[in-house]
């Protein structure tokens, strides 16, 4: 399974810590090299990195990494998410696993993400349902509003109801960049939230429970601290 990482964005929240997030040292290793050598072990084969912001910096690291991974630089990576998914989504053929390059998470996560009953639909999102979680920042993350049969019905950072947390971990099929150029098409913004609701809307956006398995947004330097954390109780 291809596995492509979102690392083009501009990091804001981690910029006094590293100028490019993606290589910010977590525990002595750059986050993104953490981030492959996870979904690695969950079970992807291979990896497309889209690059924007400090590119040339996170090519060159990449660029002997021991995992087969091929970067794809996006024009638009100051612009919102989606426009990555979609630079690296024409290097895929076919499904891919969709990782964010500040997302830690325990490989489990992959595993059963890559092993759940494919449905029909075109995005499968892990959630983690345990909104008081201590690796959360809650009024940073992405909520979930879902069915009763788990399918998401709503999803965005300022939902006042919600059921689930957006954990950053997808199986993704062509659907989701068809959803997101329909969404910049009709006006919209182009997030990859934005093609996930439109997706959403036509009852083909899935979830997948993590239960109790661990993941962090790296998104500040506080993140940081606890991500640090996660990585050395991982070795232990």
């Amino acid at each position: 399974m291809k596995c492509l990482i979102l690392a083009a964005g501009l990091g804001t929240r981690l910029r006094e810590v590293s100028p490019s997030k993606p290589l910010t040292p977590v525990a002595g290793t750059p986050l993104i090299a953490h981030v492959i050598e996870r979904a690695a072990a969950g079970g992807a084969t291979a990896f497309v990195v889209v690059t924007g912001h400090e590119a040339e910096r996170v090519e060159e690291f990449l660029a002997d990494f021991s995992a087969p991974v091929e970067c794809v630089r996006s024009p638009d990576w100051n612009r919102p998410n989606g426009f990555s998914v979609l630079a690296g989504a024409e290097a895929i053929a076919g499904d891919y696993l969709l990782l964010m390059s500040d997302h830690l998470f325990e490989p489990e996560i992959v595993r059963g993400l890559l092993a759940a009953p494919r449905t029909d639909s075109g995005v499968t999102l892990a959630v983690d349902r345990d909104p008081s979680g201590p690796l959360l920042d809650l009024d940073d993350a992405t909520k979930v509003e879902l069915a009763e049969d788990g399918r998401i019905v709503r999803i965005g950072k300022t939902l006042a109801r919600f059921d689930a947390i957006d954990t950053g971990i997808f199986l993704a099929t062509p659907k989701l960049a068809a959803a997101i150029r329909a969404d910049v098409a009709a006006g919209g913004s182009g997030s990859l939230s934005e093609g996930v609701q439109r997706l959403a809307g036509a009852g083909r956006a899935a979830t997948f429970d993590i239960g109790r398995s661990r993941w962090i947004d790296v998104d500040s330097p506080e993140m940081l601290r606890l991500a640090e954390g996660l990585v050395r109780d991982s070795a232990a």
